[in-house]
């Protein structure tokens, strides 16, 4: 009898798994303790089924989700009328897998709870004030079953908050549907009490979310509407009908900083308008570059270990490209700003040792090493976004003086898209983009890509400014020295000190590593610290308000002294007729 009933088991719970939707249930009760409470059910479990949690998200970082799980259980119902729900150990194969207990026609759930109150696009939180969630830091799931449709829905929401997410609404409030768990964790939600407003832009509507303190929604507004219009013309129009901007405006310490991409919506961190409007010329055009247009080397996504590509400095650097010329485009920037910029990246460039044998590749390569310090010094690595970002200009004027300007680089991106995306395939690293470059310049580009992208040789930057009548101009002197060094990687990403020369003002005044800078002499942090230096003199007092162990404070010391550079992009002042107009039309995002 026993024996018969356990084979009656056996054959109910082992018997071969059929497609069904996974559902998570993620409660919010007690805000204020940042936990994260999360019901995962999975109909029909195959033998030897596992969850497991993303090592990583967001950012090219190994960040250990896993590290934040506690209180991990399963149990199983068996299917049919009166089936029996057991209470079933979880098998924890490695720091981020478990193995299901039971197996066949029933529902496994499995329960845990979550740790997160970490501000910014790159994190979730939770606390009294909201919820925010890149569900990839918080959600497990079935290695072999990530194709098959989701659901979530928030339980427990306080009184007042809403989800918002650029998804399928759910049956229930406060519940979303997507196609599968690649499509979801693509978009992230906002629950909380947030201000929105939307509006239309070249047959496509807009969503702006916005939790924030003191901002001008007139001037987002505007911001938006430009940068949207420029770069949907651009590129030919909408691949989506909906797109969603995500933005938390406040000081540095509550609302994080930096941007993040997503398909059909962006996530941005910043202290001001302005800041977040900079950052969204870049994170918008992503929705092409890097989303849509990807290289094949970051497909399928590996949620469990790192994922190596050649291609960061076009998939992010090109996309800092673009960045720049829709704000120059717009007209938020004129030209002496787009100079600015250029010379800026210039310098930032030759001021890195590091540049004279890391090639543009080798950094996409290494950006997993990024979240060691050491890795970010000047002697030691250069920046695919840096160097990408310069790249991409250069590669624009070289295509526009090889087809006397019927040509650019605009007309790159489009065709990456008709070749790539539009066909269902992706690009084969820095050789897909060579190969579309070449189509459409009509001329064999090895040299430049041996050269700039794989290669370490020294850019000739007069070479390719003189086809828009612009020249480099390199002056030597004694300049202002801050007395440390900064890293930032990307746009909107923040600036902390990693090194306090000895000896230095800097040192004396108290500045440390570790500082995130916050702003200088009472206004914003300069997009480029060095090209600001270019205009002060050693000995001058600064005050850099920085943010350290949760507070905030001033340190006001006196610039220091060194030989330097100072790189500017200047304007030839007998340029020929053609290098005015080829000039104008690289401005102006047009061609002859």
């Amino acid at each position: 009898m026993k024996r018969a009933i356990a084979l009656g088991i056996f054959a109910l719970v082992c018997a071969g798994p059929a497609a069904a939707t996974i559902d998570y249930r993620i409660s919010l009760k007690n805000p204020e303790a940042h936990r994260f409470q999360v019901r995962m059910s999975i109909p029909n479990p195959a033998p030897d089924a596992q969850v497991a949690i993303p090592a990583w998200n967001a950012l090219y970082q190994v960040r250990d989700f896993s590290y934040r799980v506690r209180d991990v259980r399963s149990s199983y119902s068996v299917a049919g009328d009166g089936g029996a729900t057991l209470i079933l150990p979880l098998d924890k194969i490695d720091k981020q897998t478990w193995k299901l207990g039971m197996t066949g026609k029933g529902t496994a759930e499995v329960t845990y709870s979550i740790e997160w109150d970490d501000a910014g696009p790159f994190n979730s939180q939770l606390n009294e004030h909201h919820a925010f969630v890149n569900f990839a830091e918080v959600l497990m799931y079935v290695p072999n079953r990530l194709d098959e449709a989701v659901t979530v829905t928030f339980d427990d929401v306080p009184a007042g908050w809403q989800a918002i997410a650029e998804l399928p609404a759910g049956a229930k409030a406060n519940s979303f549907t997507a196609e599968s768990y690649d499509k979801l964790v693509d978009a992230p939600t906002e629950i909380g009490k947030a201000e929105q407003f939307a509006f239309d832009q070249s047959g496509a509507h807009f969503r702006v979310v916005v939790d924030g303190k003191d901002w001008k929604k007139d001037r987002l507004e505007e911001y938006l509407k430009r940068i949207t219009k420029s770069e949907l013309e651009t590129m030919g129009g909408a691949p989506f009908q909906e797109y969603t901007f995500f933005y938390h405006l406040g000081p540095f310490p509550e609302v994080g900083g930096g941007g993040m991409e997503h398909s059909n919506c962006t996530a941005i961190s910043g202290s001001s308008v302005e800041g977040a409007a900079t950052t969204s010329a870049h994170e918008f055009f992503h929705l092409w570059n890097v989303k849509r247009i990807r290289p094949q080397t970051l497909e399928p996504v590996d949620f469990a270990k790192e994922q190596y590509t050649r291609a960061l400095w076009f998939a992010e650097g090109v996309t800092s490209t673009y960045g720049a010329y829709t704000l120059e485009r717009t007209g938020i920037w004129d030209n002496g700003q787009f100079y600015a910029d250029l010379a800026g990246q210039i310098s930032e460039l030759e001021s890195r040792p590091a540049h004279k044998w890391q090639s543009v590749e080798e950094s996409s390569l290494d950006a997993w090493l990024e979240k060691y310090d050491d890795y970010r010094q000047p002697n030691r690595s250069i920046s695919y976004y840096n160097k990408g970002q310069i790249v991409g200009e250069m590669l624009d004027l070289k295509i526009r003086a090889l087809t006397d300007d019927h040509k650019s680089l605009d007309d790159v991106m489009r065709a990456m898209y008709a070749e790539y995306p539009a066909k269902g395939k992706f690009y084969d690293d820095s050789r897909g983009i060579q190969t579309v470059a070449e189509e459409v310049s009509g001329a064999k580009l090895d040299d430049f890509f041996q050269n700039y992208v794989a290669g370490v040789t020294e850019i000739p930057y007069d070479e390719f400014l003189a086809a828009a009548g612009l020249r480099l101009r390199i002056d030597d002197h004694v300049s202002a020295s801050l007395g440390f060094v900064a890293t930032g990687r990307g746009p909107g990403v923040p600036v902390r000190v990693s090194v306090v020369e000895d000896g230095s003002a800097a040192q004396a005044a108290g500045l440390r590593a570790g500082d995130v800078l916050l702003g200088l002499n009472g206004g914003a942090l300069p997009r480029f610290l060095p090209a600001w230096l270019h205009d002060h003199a050693p000995g001058e007092k600064i005050t850099l308000h920085v943010h350290r162990d949760d507070k905030e404070l001033d340190v006001t010391y006196a610039l220091g002294d060194i030989e330097d550079k100072h790189y500017a992009v200047v304007e030839i002042h007998d340029a020929t007729e053609k290098q005015k107009r080829l000039r104008n039309a690289w401005l102006a995002g047009r061609t002859e």
